[in-house]
């Protein structure tokens, strides 16, 4: 029989990684294959290990790689380790095979390694001594990791192997609870090539961070978090050199997130962003101040390449995001807008630049004003790609229900199979069947949003009789349904 040559097997190998017991099984038939599969299958963790035997037995082979002097000190210091992972010598250097690592995996191990200690009462000491041993075998070893969370007080730039380690990071997410300015200085003299970059709980500018965003040659994805650390208004500062520094990497950065609970980065840099593709702003704040200098930069921002816009903003102005869309290339297939601003204003204004300028939309979530029926016509007309349309109400009651019902009948794309519309509005029960017979031959999935006031056991019955006809998928009125 001829053999296979490597790069063939590593094909086929990959493409097992669907069904891992199949990749198990060619562990076992010979070396060459062994060595070959390894690798594959710790590069995909943690996809093959769901039960608890499965995790288990992966964690004490990560601690099995631990050097012989971190297992002494762990033994020195009481911490119990099995005697087959202190005496056994691993087959592979499989930390070196890994492309994941995370907190959530150590805190894993440590519930193993410490059990009803952990869960109880720990000590401190050995917590700390554990996770820095493990800390430094993850970044002594692992040559390829792209993704990683700094979340610890560890001094992990300080470890043997951490140059290697963060220069080859992709992904870097921070969280400044525990990460202070030098130790962001002296990452951003290691890592220089982050394509993204997220920040947790910012409150005021910190140079090295600064730094940080200044050293990188192409960052693309940024995603911020302002948040008040102690709960207090004592450590709340300005970003305004946060704000100056993002609008440096205008040119690059094409996918930016924004969540706000304090007001503290000035909005100027949105101006900047000249290449942006997502965006997504999602605020807590309700200062006033905060939202009349936002939607001041909205409204003059030019994203013309935008593809998504996700928007959650107590005080919402659809006019500005009107004002936004209408200057894009008509490549946005995602609009999704919040608010529990119950008196906005300009719904339509915003439906009517959808209607003319997203041709490509398939997913939209918007609110409807009484008046605004002949946009959600032309958008129908004008949208047909569109999948996903839901219709929030502003806490209006209406009758425009049977009229968006029939302009749903006449004017949906066959595409667009989830649907969802306020309970606000009233319903008559023969055009509520009628709509429904409007999907026989499709399947679609139909939600009512905010009360169902209106919403009558005859029209729960409708949409019983549908579902078990096939037509409706999924609905939340059944589970008004007594069964």
């Amino acid at each position: 029989m001829e053999k296979l040559n490597i790069d063939c097997l590593v094909l086929i190998f990959n493409e097992l990684c669907k069904d891992n017991k199949s990749l198990y099984s060619c562990l076992l038939v010979n070396k060459e294959w062994c060595h070959l599969v390894v690798p594959i299958l710790w590069n995909n963790y943690p996809s093959y290990f769901i039960n608890v035997e499965s995790r288990e037995k992966f964690f004490n082979i990560i601690i099995s790689c631990l050097s012989p002097s971190s297992k002494q000190l762990l033994f020195d210091n009481n911490i119990r380790l099995s005697q087959t992972i202190l005496s056994k010598t691993p087959t592979f250097n499989y930390i070196s095979l890994c492309k994941f690592f995370n907190g959530e995996i150590l805190t894993c191990i440590m519930r193993m390694v410490f059990k009803e200690e952990f869960l109880i009462k720990v000590d401190s000491k050995k917590v700390y001594l554990f996770l820095r041993e493990m800390y430094k075998l993850f970044i002594s070893q692992c040559k390829g990791i792209k993704t990683f969370v700094w979340d610890t007080y560890e001094p992990l730039l300080s470890f043997p192997g951490a140059l290697t380690f963060f220069s080859q990071l992709y992904s870097l997410k921070i969280n400044l609870w525990f990460i202070d300015s030098n130790s962001l200085y002296r990452m951003s003299q290691i890592c220089n090539d982050l394509g993204e970059l997220i920040i947790e709980n910012c409150s005021q500018d910190i140079p090295g961070l600064i730094s940080l965003i200044d050293a990188q040659r192409n960052l693309k994805i940024v995603s911020l978090e302002f948040k008040i650390m102690d709960g207090s208004c004592e450590e709340l500062g300005t970003c305004e050199e946060l704000s100056k520094a993002l609008a440096r990497r205008g040119c690059t950065i094409n996918n930016l997130s924004l969540h706000d609970s304090v007001d503290v980065i000035p909005h100027s840099f949105l101006t900047s962003l000249v290449s942006l593709k997502y965006l997504g702003i999602y605020y807590d704040c309700e200062s006033y101040e905060r939202n009349i200098e936002f939607q001041k930069y909205l409204a003059i921002s030019k994203f013309p390449d935008l593809q998504s816009l996700e928007i959650k903003d107590d005080l919402l102005c659809f006019k500005k995001l009107a004002m936004l869309i209408e200057k894009t290339k008509g490549n946005i297939s995602n609009i999704y807008v919040e608010t529990c601003n119950e008196s906005a204003e300009n719904t339509g204004m915003l439906l009517n630049a959808i209607s003319n300028h997203c041709p490509r939309i398939e997913n939209l979530v918007t609110y409807l004003g009484p008046n605004d029926l002949i946009y959600v016509k032309l958008l129908l007309m004008n949208c047909r790609n569109l999948v996903c349309l839901n219709l929030f109400g502003l806490n209006e009651n209406s009758d425009i229900g049977d009229k968006l019902l029939d302009i749903l009948i006449k004017f949906s794309p066959k595409c667009l199979i989830d649907i969802l519309i306020s309970g606000y509005w009233k319903y008559s029960i023969d055009v509520f069947v009628n709509f429904f017979e409007s999907y026989r031959g499709r399947k679609f999935c139909f939600n009512i949003s905010d009360v169902i006031e209106y919403i009558t056991k005859e029209h729960l019955n409708v949409v019983k009789y549908y579902f078990d006809e096939g037509i409706v998928t999924y609905s939340n009125l059944l589970n008004y349904i007594k069964l």
